[in-house]
Protein backbone atom coordinates (compact mmCIF):
# COMPACT_ATOMS: atom_id res chain seq x y z
CA UNK A 1 0.00 0.00 0.00
CA UNK A 2 1.60 3.25 -1.15
CA UNK A 3 1.04 6.84 -0.07
CA UNK A 4 -2.53 8.16 0.24
CA UNK A 5 -3.18 10.12 -2.95
CA UNK A 6 -5.50 12.52 -1.10
CA UNK A 7 -2.43 13.95 0.62
CA UNK A 8 0.45 12.90 -1.62
CA UNK A 9 -0.39 13.16 -5.33
CA UNK A 10 1.91 10.90 -7.33
CA UNK A 11 3.77 11.16 -10.60
CA UNK A 12 4.41 8.10 -12.72
CA UNK A 13 4.25 5.24 -13.32
CA UNK A 14 7.92 4.88 -14.31
CA UNK A 15 9.67 2.02 -16.05
CA UNK A 16 11.96 0.09 -13.74
CA UNK A 17 14.87 0.57 -16.15
CA UNK A 18 14.38 4.35 -16.00
CA UNK A 19 14.28 4.27 -12.20
CA UNK A 20 17.50 2.25 -12.13
CA UNK A 21 19.12 4.71 -14.53
CA UNK A 22 18.10 7.68 -12.42
CA UNK A 23 19.36 6.08 -9.20
CA UNK A 24 22.58 4.63 -10.58
CA UNK A 25 21.35 1.14 -9.60
CA UNK A 26 21.62 -2.17 -11.53
CA UNK A 27 18.66 -4.34 -12.48
CA UNK A 28 20.04 -7.82 -11.73
CA UNK A 29 16.88 -9.93 -11.43
CA UNK A 30 13.41 -9.75 -12.92
CA UNK A 31 12.14 -8.03 -16.02
CA UNK A 32 11.65 -4.35 -16.77
CA UNK A 33 8.15 -3.31 -15.73
CA UNK A 34 6.12 -0.29 -14.69
CA UNK A 35 6.32 0.82 -11.07
CA UNK A 36 3.58 3.09 -9.75
CA UNK A 37 4.75 3.95 -6.24
CA UNK A 38 6.95 3.26 -3.23
CA UNK A 39 6.15 1.49 0.03
CA UNK A 40 7.80 -0.38 2.94
CA UNK A 41 8.54 -4.08 2.43
CA UNK A 42 5.66 -5.25 4.61
CA UNK A 43 3.05 -3.00 2.94
CA UNK A 44 4.24 -3.03 -0.67
CA UNK A 45 2.09 -4.38 -3.50
CA UNK A 46 3.01 -5.62 -6.97
CA UNK A 47 3.27 -2.10 -8.38
CA UNK A 48 5.51 -0.77 -5.60
CA UNK A 49 9.23 -0.33 -5.08
CA UNK A 50 10.58 -1.17 -1.60
CA UNK A 51 14.07 -1.41 -0.09
CA UNK A 52 16.18 -3.42 2.35
CA UNK A 53 18.93 -1.76 4.39
CA UNK A 54 21.03 -4.12 6.55
CA UNK A 55 19.80 -7.49 7.77
CA UNK A 56 17.20 -6.49 10.34
CA UNK A 57 14.30 -6.83 7.88
CA UNK A 58 15.38 -9.99 6.07
CA UNK A 59 12.16 -11.81 6.97
CA UNK A 60 10.10 -8.90 5.67
CA UNK A 61 12.05 -9.13 2.40
CA UNK A 62 11.35 -12.84 2.09
CA UNK A 63 7.62 -12.23 2.50
CA UNK A 64 7.26 -9.00 0.53
CA UNK A 65 4.81 -8.64 -2.34
CA UNK A 66 6.71 -5.68 -3.79
CA UNK A 67 7.18 -5.60 -7.53
CA UNK A 68 10.78 -4.48 -7.10
CA UNK A 69 13.23 -3.98 -4.27
CA UNK A 70 16.42 -1.98 -3.77
CA UNK A 71 19.11 -3.85 -1.86
CA UNK A 72 22.82 -4.45 -1.51
CA UNK A 73 24.81 -7.07 -3.39
CA UNK A 74 24.91 -9.37 -0.35
CA UNK A 75 21.11 -9.76 -0.25
CA UNK A 76 20.41 -10.47 -3.94
CA UNK A 77 19.52 -14.15 -3.41
CA UNK A 78 17.00 -13.46 -0.63
CA UNK A 79 14.34 -11.60 -2.64
CA UNK A 80 11.27 -13.75 -3.38
CA UNK A 81 10.62 -15.16 -6.82
CA UNK A 82 8.97 -12.66 -9.16
CA UNK A 83 10.36 -9.62 -7.33
CA UNK A 84 12.70 -7.54 -9.49
CA UNK A 85 15.99 -6.64 -7.81
CA UNK A 86 17.88 -3.36 -8.13
CA UNK A 87 21.36 -3.46 -6.60
CA UNK A 88 22.88 -0.34 -5.06
CA UNK A 89 25.51 0.36 -2.41
CA UNK A 90 23.07 2.64 -0.54
CA UNK A 91 19.52 1.20 -0.68
CA UNK A 92 17.95 3.65 1.78
CA UNK A 93 19.39 6.69 -0.02
CA UNK A 94 18.28 5.29 -3.38
CA UNK A 95 14.78 4.69 -1.97
CA UNK A 96 14.59 8.29 -0.73
CA UNK A 97 15.47 9.53 -4.19
CA UNK A 98 12.98 7.18 -5.81
CA UNK A 99 10.26 8.38 -3.44
CA UNK A 100 11.03 11.97 -4.48
CA UNK A 101 10.55 10.93 -8.13
CA UNK A 102 7.03 9.72 -7.38
CA UNK A 103 6.19 12.42 -4.83
CA UNK A 104 8.16 15.58 -5.58
CA UNK A 105 7.78 18.55 -3.25
CA UNK A 106 4.68 20.52 -4.37
CA UNK A 107 5.49 23.47 -6.59
CA UNK A 108 4.24 26.91 -5.53
CA UNK A 109 0.90 28.06 -6.88
CA UNK A 110 1.82 31.65 -7.80
CA UNK A 111 -0.33 34.37 -6.33
CA UNK A 112 -1.17 36.28 -3.15
CA UNK A 113 -4.28 35.28 -1.22
CA UNK A 114 -6.73 38.19 -0.73
CA UNK A 115 -6.47 37.93 3.07
CA UNK A 116 -2.66 38.13 3.12
CA UNK A 117 -1.02 41.35 4.32
CA UNK A 118 2.00 42.26 2.19
CA UNK A 119 3.85 45.53 2.82
CA UNK A 120 3.90 47.87 -0.15
CA UNK A 121 7.70 47.98 -0.21
CA UNK A 122 8.24 44.23 0.23
CA UNK A 123 9.92 42.52 -2.73
CA UNK A 124 8.54 39.19 -3.94
CA UNK A 125 10.33 37.18 -6.61
CA UNK A 126 8.60 35.60 -9.54
CA UNK A 127 6.27 32.66 -8.91
CA UNK A 128 5.81 33.01 -5.15
CA UNK A 129 2.75 31.63 -3.35
CA UNK A 130 1.45 33.63 -0.37
CA UNK A 131 -1.28 31.88 1.62
CA UNK A 132 -4.28 33.03 3.66
CA UNK A 133 -3.58 35.56 6.44
CA UNK A 134 0.17 35.46 5.83
CA UNK A 135 2.09 38.62 6.76
CA UNK A 136 5.12 39.99 4.91
CA UNK A 137 6.71 42.99 6.57
CA UNK A 138 8.18 46.21 5.28
CA UNK A 139 11.26 45.91 3.06
CA UNK A 140 11.28 42.13 3.29
CA UNK A 141 12.88 40.40 0.31
CA UNK A 142 11.57 37.03 -0.82
CA UNK A 143 13.27 35.16 -3.66
CA UNK A 144 11.52 33.48 -6.58
CA UNK A 145 9.49 30.31 -6.14
CA UNK A 146 8.92 30.60 -2.40
CA UNK A 147 5.85 29.34 -0.52
CA UNK A 148 4.58 31.39 2.43
CA UNK A 149 1.91 29.31 4.15
CA UNK A 150 -1.26 30.27 5.98
CA UNK A 151 -0.67 32.63 8.93
CA UNK A 152 3.10 32.54 8.34
CA UNK A 153 5.07 35.73 9.05
CA UNK A 154 8.13 37.16 7.30
CA UNK A 155 9.24 40.06 9.47
CA UNK A 156 10.29 43.50 8.35
CA UNK A 157 13.64 43.56 6.58
CA UNK A 158 13.99 39.77 6.46
CA UNK A 159 15.54 38.06 3.46
CA UNK A 160 14.36 34.65 2.26
CA UNK A 161 16.23 32.91 -0.56
CA UNK A 162 14.80 31.29 -3.66
CA UNK A 163 12.71 28.14 -3.35
CA UNK A 164 12.21 28.46 0.41
CA UNK A 165 9.09 27.42 2.32
CA UNK A 166 7.44 28.78 5.45
CA UNK A 167 4.71 26.35 6.44
CA UNK A 168 1.57 27.33 8.34
CA UNK A 169 2.15 29.55 11.39
CA UNK A 170 5.93 29.63 10.96
CA UNK A 171 7.52 33.00 11.66
CA UNK A 172 10.86 34.68 11.04
CA UNK A 173 12.17 38.05 12.13
CA UNK A 174 15.62 39.66 12.26
CA UNK A 175 16.65 36.88 9.86
CA UNK A 176 18.64 36.50 6.66
CA UNK A 177 17.99 33.10 5.10
CA UNK A 178 19.55 31.42 2.09
CA UNK A 179 17.97 29.42 -0.70
CA UNK A 180 15.92 26.27 -0.12
CA UNK A 181 15.28 27.01 3.56
CA UNK A 182 12.25 25.31 5.18
CA UNK A 183 10.51 26.38 8.38
CA UNK A 184 7.94 23.77 9.40
CA UNK A 185 4.66 24.47 11.17
CA UNK A 186 4.99 26.77 14.15
CA UNK A 187 8.76 27.26 13.91
CA UNK A 188 9.99 30.53 15.41
CA UNK A 189 13.19 32.13 14.14
CA UNK A 190 14.65 35.41 15.39
CA UNK A 191 12.98 35.54 18.78
CA UNK A 192 14.51 37.68 21.51
CA UNK A 193 17.28 35.75 23.24
CA UNK A 194 17.10 34.85 26.92
CA UNK A 195 19.39 37.63 28.14
CA UNK A 196 19.00 39.67 31.31
CA UNK A 197 20.89 41.00 34.32
CA UNK A 198 19.54 40.48 37.84
CA UNK A 199 19.88 43.39 40.24
CA UNK A 200 20.64 43.18 43.97
CA UNK A 201 16.91 43.47 44.65
CA UNK A 202 16.05 40.56 42.36
CA UNK A 203 14.79 42.57 39.43
CA UNK A 204 15.55 41.05 36.00
CA UNK A 205 16.68 43.74 33.56
CA UNK A 206 16.49 42.64 29.93
CA UNK A 207 19.62 43.06 27.82
CA UNK A 208 18.55 44.21 24.34
CA UNK A 209 19.15 41.43 21.81
CA UNK A 210 20.59 43.31 18.83
CA UNK A 211 21.90 40.48 16.63
CA UNK A 212 20.36 38.51 13.78
CA UNK A 213 19.79 34.92 12.70
CA UNK A 214 21.68 33.77 9.61
CA UNK A 215 20.38 30.57 7.98
CA UNK A 216 22.55 28.94 5.31
CA UNK A 217 21.22 27.38 2.14
CA UNK A 218 19.12 24.26 2.70
CA UNK A 219 18.59 24.72 6.45
CA UNK A 220 15.41 23.04 7.73
CA UNK A 221 13.82 23.86 11.09
CA UNK A 222 11.24 21.50 12.56
CA UNK A 223 7.78 22.20 13.92
CA UNK A 224 7.66 24.38 17.04
CA UNK A 225 11.43 24.75 17.22
CA UNK A 226 12.90 28.09 18.27
CA UNK A 227 16.09 29.85 17.14
CA UNK A 228 16.91 32.98 19.13
CA UNK A 229 18.62 35.92 17.46
CA UNK A 230 22.05 36.98 18.60
CA UNK A 231 22.60 39.27 21.55
CA UNK A 232 25.28 41.32 19.80
CA UNK A 233 26.70 39.12 17.07
CA UNK A 234 24.60 36.66 15.10
CA UNK A 235 23.10 33.22 15.63
CA UNK A 236 24.24 31.15 12.63
CA UNK A 237 23.02 27.79 11.33
CA UNK A 238 25.36 26.53 8.62
CA UNK A 239 24.25 25.27 5.20
CA UNK A 240 22.31 22.02 5.24
CA UNK A 241 21.78 21.97 9.01
CA UNK A 242 18.60 20.15 10.09
CA UNK A 243 16.64 20.81 13.28
CA UNK A 244 13.99 18.33 14.35
CA UNK A 245 10.78 19.38 16.16
CA UNK A 246 10.89 21.11 19.56
CA UNK A 247 14.54 22.17 19.47
CA UNK A 248 15.79 25.28 21.29
CA UNK A 249 18.79 27.18 19.92
CA UNK A 250 20.03 29.99 22.17
CA UNK A 251 21.42 33.35 21.15
CA UNK A 252 24.80 33.48 19.38
CA UNK A 253 24.93 29.72 18.83
CA UNK A 254 26.86 28.84 15.67
CA UNK A 255 26.76 25.56 13.76
CA UNK A 256 28.84 24.43 10.84
CA UNK A 257 27.61 22.63 7.74
CA UNK A 258 25.20 19.71 7.80
CA UNK A 259 24.61 19.46 11.54
CA UNK A 260 21.69 17.28 12.72
CA UNK A 261 19.95 18.31 15.93
CA UNK A 262 17.20 15.96 17.09
CA UNK A 263 13.96 16.55 19.00
CA UNK A 264 13.95 18.32 22.38
CA UNK A 265 17.61 19.28 22.29
CA UNK A 266 18.54 22.52 24.01
CA UNK A 267 21.73 24.39 23.08
CA UNK A 268 22.60 27.32 25.31
CA UNK A 269 23.93 30.65 24.13
CA UNK A 270 27.27 31.05 22.34
CA UNK A 271 27.92 27.32 21.96
CA UNK A 272 29.75 26.49 18.72
CA UNK A 273 29.33 23.30 16.69
CA UNK A 274 31.65 22.27 13.87
CA UNK A 275 30.60 20.61 10.63
CA UNK A 276 28.38 17.49 10.57
CA UNK A 277 27.85 17.32 14.33
CA UNK A 278 24.94 15.09 15.45
CA UNK A 279 23.09 15.87 18.70
CA UNK A 280 20.59 13.16 19.64
CA UNK A 281 17.22 13.62 21.33
CA UNK A 282 16.88 15.47 24.65
CA UNK A 283 20.58 16.28 24.95
CA UNK A 284 21.54 19.57 26.55
CA UNK A 285 24.62 21.66 25.74
CA UNK A 286 25.78 24.39 28.08
CA UNK A 287 26.78 27.76 26.68
CA UNK A 288 30.20 28.94 25.45
CA UNK A 289 31.51 25.45 24.63
CA UNK A 290 32.92 24.12 21.36
CA UNK A 291 31.92 20.81 19.80
CA UNK A 292 34.33 19.61 17.12
CA UNK A 293 33.35 18.54 13.62
CA UNK A 294 31.77 15.08 13.25
CA UNK A 295 31.31 14.68 17.00
CA UNK A 296 28.20 12.78 18.09
CA UNK A 297 26.27 13.56 21.27
CA UNK A 298 24.10 10.74 22.62
CA UNK A 299 20.47 11.02 23.67
CA UNK A 300 19.86 12.75 27.03
CA UNK A 301 23.53 13.66 27.36
CA UNK A 302 24.50 16.71 29.39
CA UNK A 303 27.49 18.37 27.71
CA UNK A 304 29.33 20.81 29.96
CA UNK A 305 32.79 20.97 28.38
CA UNK A 306 34.38 21.21 24.96
CA UNK A 307 34.14 18.09 22.79
CA UNK A 308 37.03 17.11 20.48
CA UNK A 309 36.28 16.41 16.81
CA UNK A 310 34.91 12.96 15.85
CA UNK A 311 34.23 12.02 19.49
CA UNK A 312 31.13 10.13 20.69
CA UNK A 313 29.78 11.48 23.99
CA UNK A 314 27.13 9.94 26.24
CA UNK A 315 25.85 10.35 29.78
CA UNK A 316 25.19 13.25 32.10
CA UNK A 317 27.66 14.73 32.65
CA UNK A 318 28.73 13.60 29.18
CA UNK A 319 31.98 11.63 28.84
CA UNK A 320 33.49 9.88 25.84
CA UNK A 321 31.30 6.85 25.12
CA UNK A 322 33.92 4.18 25.93
CA UNK A 323 34.71 5.75 29.30
CA UNK A 324 31.02 6.02 30.13
CA UNK A 325 30.35 2.38 29.25
CA UNK A 326 33.31 1.26 31.38
CA UNK A 327 32.02 3.38 34.26
CA UNK A 328 28.54 1.86 33.95
CA UNK A 329 30.03 -1.63 33.93
CA UNK A 330 32.02 -0.82 37.09
CA UNK A 331 28.90 0.54 38.80
CA UNK A 332 27.08 -2.70 38.03
CA UNK A 333 29.97 -4.68 39.51
CA UNK A 334 29.88 -2.55 42.66
CA UNK A 335 26.11 -2.96 42.95
CA UNK A 336 26.44 -6.74 42.59
CA UNK A 337 29.20 -6.77 45.25
CA UNK A 338 26.94 -4.85 47.66
CA UNK A 339 24.13 -7.38 47.15
CA UNK A 340 26.55 -10.27 47.78
CA UNK A 341 27.80 -8.57 50.97
CA UNK A 342 24.25 -8.26 52.31
CA UNK A 343 23.35 -11.89 51.54
CA UNK A 344 26.63 -13.32 52.72
CA UNK A 345 27.91 -14.04 49.23
CA UNK A 346 27.27 -17.05 47.06
CA UNK A 347 28.19 -20.56 48.12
Amino acid sequence: MGADSRFFPARGPFRLADIADSLGARLVAGEDREISGVAPLALAAAGDLAYLEGRRHIEALRGTRAGAVLLGEEAVGIAPEGCAVLVTATPQLAFARAAAMFHPRPAPQPGIHPTACVAADAILGEGCEVGPFAVIGAKAEIGPGCIIGAHAVVGAGCVLGAGSILRAHAAMEHCLAGAGVVLHQGARVGNEGFGFVTTATGEHVTVPQLGRVILGDGVEIGANSCVDRGAGGDTVLGPGTRLDNLVQIGHNVRTGRGCVIVAQVGIAGSAELGDFVVVAAQAGLTGHIKVGSKARIGAQSGVMNDVPPATDMVGSPAWPARETLRAFARLRQLAATKRDDKTGGTQ
